[in-house]
């Protein structure tokens, strides 16, 4: 018990970061590190990975988890830098799918992440800094 308030209670929203998977491990590196500053900065929510493919846990094997652990409301955020294909077709289809599944979870969606103009302004400061100085 934290202020009153249980474990559960405290982690009833979850963030998941959507990214696409690959087959080398070390891929993932930058996205588990995404995540532990997303949770470190949401300690009052579940905050998890979640994989299209080749990677697990896939989107749908996470959802049945975090509802489990009494989270009710979850976002998904694609760690696309586009709204290309897999964020455009499958996503949509996943979440149809757990909407009729669970029906009492809300779920948001959020824009691919490179969509968001301070994502790519911080990108290209990135990318200009990596400019050698003259």
């Amino acid at each position: 018990m934290v202020g009153g308030k249980t474990l559960i209670d405290m982690k009833r929203q979850a963030l998941i970061l959507f990214a696409h998977g690959a087959r080398d491990p070390r891929w993932a590196a930058p996205f588990e590190r995404l995540q532990q500053l997303a949770q470190a900065q949401l300690p009052d929510a579940v905050v998890s990975l979640a994989f299209l493919e080749l990677m697990t846990p896939r989107l749908l094997d996470l959802i049945p988890q975090l509802v489990q652990m009494g989270c009710d409301s979850v976002t998904v955020v694609p760690v696309f830098l586009g709204q290309g294909g897999h964020v455009l077709r499958d996503l949509p289809v996943m979440i149809e799918k757990l909407k009729t599944d669970y029906p009492q979870l809300t779920l948001n969606v959020a824009n691919a992440a490179g969509e968001d103009p301070a994502v790519l302004n911080a990108i290209a400061r990135y990318c200009i800094g990596s400019m050698p100085k003259s």
